[in-house]
């Protein structure tokens, strides 16, 4: 034993995720040279990190167990459940202090790695920055599930998601759908809702379950089999990699025609990943097929396995067409639509195709993006914060008259505009006409967002005067935003930054 009249050592020690021939050989090292052994437990006095270091203790170690007040959220501290917790973190810092003051090296155990989820790092957080301190790197139960069950857990470029079961459904939900590969922990309890978030995101056929991973009792299989009253806390639920294993035979062959297929038509926003919400990220990796404008389509990360299928932008009907004969050979098939799907884009031609007899069957959903106009209107303000209208200048799939027609009604009635489709190389007098037409009804101060690539490398986004809205600014990659006869402007920080919003309340008279 330590002796001299010097601080002691802190080591947090990772034990691996149960059986004891995984610990490390620096865990083991240190604790068979550790003075105190300290480690966690329930009321009922077991210790699980106890337990798999039992045969490295010494009859000369002095022992600090750490006995949890409570272990569910019950209890009648006047704190409630975390103060109760935030005392009994204290008072056991300062148990493990009293002994560190006195020369002693302590190790406290941890199971799996002492800085995940584990309950070392609240003495880490008490005591690390008062005394030298060793943390002992752990396996996990994360990667122990996975060896389990022996299946990658993620590879190349795909993404891992670690959750606590104890998050809301709907969180869950939304990171499971969002991401390509997952483990829940904590479940216990938690199982059923788990269990409701991978059936809402699509998730629970994939999903695996794991439960005392290379400990006594260990459980494996399909998730969506388990009982949920027989499913301890030290179990979690995983989503292996979604990388086709590799079997030395063909290349993967289409889907029989009697597996259900289906079409989702997906907005990526006006950009990149950033404006992906979880829902269309999770759709884009599950699919078989993206079929879309190859720009759209290229903004979509690869995947092995997946087929992409790029075309022009001007052959809607057929994209659509071609989407769903995939859908009815049994593939699952995503439609990359910029902005919103629903807006000037590809649902519309989806849902019109899906209403011929031949495609009756075939499940579409639409999945909604961030419009150009939403995009646009964020960075300069709030210039659709009251009633307004959208209108696309194109004349390419209806006539100029209607055109006319629509924004002489809209400016009379004094509605915000967001103009999509303003101009290209083939259309160079739209912008122009729809200025003049405008200012019929507006005063030409009224200020004009024109917003260009939002949210992508060559983004810009000014404030003109619509008298002084020039048409050779303007093209197909930029939306405008045309105020009302209330929508302001204003300088902050010195005049160094420009917004634009239009009042919610509207006068009176």
């Amino acid at each position: 034993m330590n002796t001299q009249n010097t601080q002691g050592k802190l080591y947090g020690v990772g034990l691996g995720p149960g059986d004891p021939s995984l610990m490390t050989v620096r865990a083991v090292e240190v604790i068979a040279a550790a003075d105190v052994i300290a480690y966690h437990s329930a009321r009922h006095g077991r210790s699980i990190a106890r337990r798999i270091a039992e045969k490295h203790l010494r009859t000369d170690h002095i022992e600090e167990p750490l006995v949890y007040p409570v272990t569910t959220e019950t209890t009648d501290h006047p704190g409630g459940y975390r103060g109760a917790l935030d005392d009994f973190y204290e008072e056991a810092a300062a148990r493990l202090a009293a002994h560190l003051d006195a020369g002693r090296t302590v190790a406290v155990l941890a199971e799996g790695d002492p800085l995940f989820y584990g309950s070392y790092q609240h003495m880490h957080k008490r005591l690390a920055h008062r005394y030298d301190t060793e943390v002992i790197p752990g396996v996990t139960s994360v990667s122990a599930a996975a060896a389990r069950l022996g299946e990658p857990l993620v590879e190349a470029e795909e993404v891992l998601t670690i959750l606590p079961g104890t998050l809301p459904e709907e969180e869950l939900t939304a990171r499971l759908a969002a991401t390509d590969s997952a483990v829940v922990m904590k479940l216990g309890r938690t199982f059923g809702k788990v269990r409701g978030a991978l059936e809402r995101s699509g998730r629970l056929d994939e999903a695996r379950y794991v439960e005392r991973a290379t400990m006594e009792g260990e459980r494996t299989g399909r998730l969506a089999d388990v009982d949920p009253e027989s499913v301890p806390y030290f179990s979690v639920a995983v989503l292996p990699s979604r990388v086709a294993p590799l079997t030395g035979g063909p290349a993967p062959q289409p889907a029989p025609q009697d597996t259900a297929g289906e079409v989702v038509v997906v907005g990526t926003g006006p950009a990149g990943p950033l404006w992906l919400t979880p829902e269309t990220r999770g759709a884009l990796a599950a699919a078989d097929d993206l079929v879309g404008y190859t720009t759209y389509v290229d903004r979509v990360p690869h995947r092995p396995g997946q087929r992409r299928h790029g075309s022009d932008n001007r052959v809607e009907s057929e994209r659509a067409e071609f989407a769903l004969e995939l859908a009815r050979r049994g593939r699952r098939v995503a439609v990359v639509s910029g902005g919103d799907p629903g807006v000037f884009a590809m649902a519309t031609a989806v849902l019109e195709a899906a209403s011929q007899d031949a495609y009756e069957d075939i499940p579409v959903r639409v999945l909604p993006g961030v419009t150009a106009a939403n995009a646009a209107a964020a960075r300069a303000g709030a210039p659709l914060g009251h009633d307004y209208a959208t209108i696309s200048l194109s004349d390419r799939l209806k006539p100029w008259e209607v055109i006319a027609e629509r924004l002489a009604a809209a400016a009379s009635a004094d509605l915000v505009l967001a103009l999509y489709n303003p101009g290209s190389r083939s259309r160079t007098w739209q912008v122009g006409k729809a200025r003049e037409l405008l200012l019929e009804h507006r005063a030409p101060d009224t200020p004009v967002v024109l917003g260009r690539d939002v949210g992508g490398p060559e983004e810009s986004v000014r404030i003109v005067r619509l008298g002084d809205l020039d048409p050779a600014e303007v093209d197909m990659r930029t939306l405008l935003i045309v105020g009302s006869s209330q929508t302001r402007v204003s300088r902050r920080r010195g005049g160094r930054e420009q917004i634009v919003w239009t009042p919610r309340r509207y006068p009176e008279g």
